[in-house]
């Protein structure tokens, strides 16, 4: 898929960058996930590849989410039958609910890659708050849908991560857009 060079950094990169560029990201998230697990430490472009890919087919299903929450809670129109409202209410719970599950699998595959490889192999302040930025990023899309419990779980955990970020910084005078997305969120 990526070329004769499957395993190489650089056709990997290179092949997220041509998939970024013909806006198939799906396959952008693919070659990037495969640069986060060579056990290396990112650079900065690869970094933004990765958060980017995986940002837009998050971005997108977010989206859906909110459009779909909104239609589910509108009112419905008075000309409607009962029966044929509620028929139309469960399929639209039902679409919500499929949206939330890819919602979920790929935020935690996200979490996982963090998690597992990149916070491991990270050895740079910068590097490190980037991810865990990320990572809270994640969490709190994950708090965007989650109910009850879950979300305030959810919610903690990205304020944690968040923190964690934050503290990588203290006692520095580094700037970056890490820092300030940290201050901003």
């Amino acid at each position: 898929e990526y070329g004769e060079h499957s395993n190489n950094r650089d056709s990997l990169v290179f092949f997220a960058q041509l998939a970024e560029q013909a806006e198939r990201y799906e396959e952008m998230v693919n070659a990037m996930k495969a640069v986060a697990k060579l056990g290396i430490e990112m650079t900065v472009k690869e970094r933004n590849l990765f958060s980017v890919a995986y940002r837009v087919i998050v971005g997108s299903r977010r989206s859906a989410w909110r459009i779909l929450s909104s239609i589910e809670s509108k009112e419905v129109d008075k000309n409607l039958e009962k029966i044929e409202f509620e028929s139309r209410a469960i399929q639209v719970k039902e679409y919500r609910e499929k949206i939330e599950d890819e919602l979920t699998n790929i935020c935690n595959e996200v979490l996982s890659i963090i998690d597992d490889h990149l916070l491991k192999h990270s050895t740079h302040i910068e590097s490190k708050a980037f991810f865990l930025k990320m990572k809270g990023d994640y969490l709190r899309y994950m708090a965007e849908y989650s109910t009850a419990e879950l979300r305030k779980d959810v919610a903690n955990k990205a304020l944690a991560s968040y923190n964690e970020a934050i503290n990588y910084f203290q006692g520095s005078s580094m700037t970056s857009p890490t820092r300030l997305g940290l201050v901003l969120n």
